[in-house]
């Protein structure tokens, strides 16, 4: 196998509507590291988001207080790749040559909640490509813990989305949804279709999924929800009709759009769970007499716990058309700049993916 070029090219994120593709020095794996050459990186909302309005989350402007990152940083933390080094030799199963799924959050595996396995919440959690240099680039140097091999039958491009499908497979296990419960589901984007997915994976439930109609909801119908109600003027009167005068077990809020919680809050029955994931611009009213009254659990979610995740994740993908349905299409590193602007107008419906061994 060719050693890698000293430096590599990289999206690189230098401020508000500024991402450059930059030729930077190309990471030097560590120990507990794998060097990976990335063959697929996908952008998601955070990531447009910050382009659009940040930086926020990024640490451009000061230190983030775990990873003491600060200035220019490479994007993506959704990416598949081939491992080209393993200093050391192999580790957790894997091996050079292998093609391999990262879930990009870097746990201590030390804290207290490393031990309750709730990795996802380590006292010294690092996201590669959010706080930590990532993966749209040609090469990125990644703890092997967060790294699961690709399986047989699941091809690039649908392993490029393993690691938001694998948030999404955290959310539904948080909603802890059952065999015969009744859910609605507000949101089919890409978020709201991995929930989906999670969902029925997880339990044989009635799920109902709300969006505007389109496409969006054509595409919950073809992976598997039970109906799709679309938003319109009897949307209340719909949904009332389909949760029955009990209300529905488990009601999942996608969206973040503004009322949405309390509207969860009046279709979910008594002792039922509302699973939080969307992410409202502004604070949000809710009935907390009905709420304490009903005995409602209200969850919420974030990120994903790859040990738990990851792999069940790309077996989803190996056995499913998901990442057909979801992947628009495959450009080369140039074309980030363009495809953030897109996304960040609202412009693409599910993922595109980066292939930076693609060249011009």
């Amino acid at each position: 196998m060719t050693a890698p070029s000293t430096t590599m090219r990289a999206a690189v994120f230098h401020g508000r509507g500024d991402v450059r593709i930059d030729t930077v020095p190309t990471p030097v794996a560590a120990s507990g590291q794998a060097l990976v050459k990335v063959l697929r990186s996908g952008i998601c909302g955070t990531d447009a988001t910050e382009f659009k309005s940040g930086p926020i989350m990024f640490p451009i402007d000061a230190p983030h207080p775990k990873s003491g990152h600060q200035g220019p940083l490479i994007i993506g933390h959704e990416f598949v790749g081939e491992i080209v080094e393993l200093p050391g030799g192999p580790i957790d199963g894997l091996s050079v040559g292998d093609h391999v799924a990262s879930g990009a959050g870097v746990a201590c595996g030390a804290c207290q909640r490393c031990q309750q396995g709730r990795t996802n919440l380590c006292e010294r959690y690092v996201t590669h490509g959010l706080n930590i240099d990532g993966g749209l680039a040609e090469y990125v140097a990644v703890a092997t813990s967060t790294l699961v091999r690709i399986p047989d039958g699941c091809s690039l491009d649908a392993a490029g989305v393993a690691q938001p499908l694998a948030v999404g497979l955290h959310a539904a296990r948080r909603s802890h949804v059952a065999d015969g419960d009744r859910v609605v589901l507000f949101g089919a984007g890409a978020i709201g279709t991995f929930i989906l997915a999670g969902l029925i994976s997880l339990a044989d439930a009635d799920i109902t999924v709300v969006d505007f109609a389109g496409e969006r909801l054509d595409r919950a119908l073809r992976l598997g929800a039970t109906r799709v109600v679309p938003v319109d003027e009897n949307l209340h009167h719909a949904l009332r009709t389909v949760v029955g005068p009990n209300g529905a077990d488990v009601v999942i809020e996608a969206t973040g759009a503004p009322g949405q919680l309390d509207l969860c809050l009046r279709l979910v029955r008594q002792g039922g769970t509302i699973l939080e994931v969307g992410l409202p611009s502004k604070p949000q009213e809710l009935d907390v007499h009905k709420l304490v009254l009903s005995e409602v659990t209200i969850a919420t979610t974030v990120a994903h716990v790859c040990g738990d995740d990851l792999a069940p994740s790309l077996d989803i993908l190996a056995g499913t058309d998901l990442g057909d349905e979801l992947v628009e299409a495959v450009f080369g590193l140039d074309d980030v700049p363009a495809q953030l602007a897109r996304l960040a107008a609202g412009e693409i419906r599910g993922k595109v993916l980066f292939d930076p061994t693609r060249t011009a």
